[in-house]
């Protein structure tokens, strides 16, 4: 089992978090700091398009992302629990994550699972968007 090292750009090192995962790859494929007709978030967001593989039996444990996206799942099936609540993700299905609520993914079936995350960041933002939640 491994952790990701997740931080913000320009943080202290005690904002350092760390979300434990298994199997779980991301690929950036496309990253672009927001322009256009709404004004006021020119020049402070970007938009990612990444990919994420989990592989069988893989999983992110509990986290919230630094800002709100759209899941596709491309391949496969994603467990996704929020809340205490399980909702199964098929390959086709889109869905929505406002990056403020904590929840895991989980890959729970026999083949790859690819979800493509397309999502809005702060302009600074660097590395994976996922957040360790904080203690209580």
């Amino acid at each position: 089992m491994k952790w990701l090292l997740l931080c913000c750009a320009g943080l202290a090192a005690p904002a350092l978090a760390q979300v434990q995962s298994q199997g779980v790859t991301a690929k950036p494929k496309l990253e672009e700091t927001v322009y256009g007709h709404l004004e006021e978030l020119n020049g402070k967001y970007k938009f990612r398009a990444s990919e994420i593989t989990i592989a069988p039996g893989g999983k992110l444990g509990p986290h919230h992302h630094a800002g709100p996206g759209v899941r596709y799942v491309a391949a496969g099936e994603l467990t996704f629990i929020e809340g205490g609540k399980a909702t199964l993700y098929k390959a086709g299905d889109f869905f929505y994550e406002s990056g403020d609520i904590v929840h895991t993914a989980e890959n729970r079936s026999k083949a790859p699972l690819r979800i493509v995350f397309f999502e809005i960041l702060p302009v600074g933002w660097t590395g994976v968007s996922v957040i360790a939640p904080k203690p209580h």
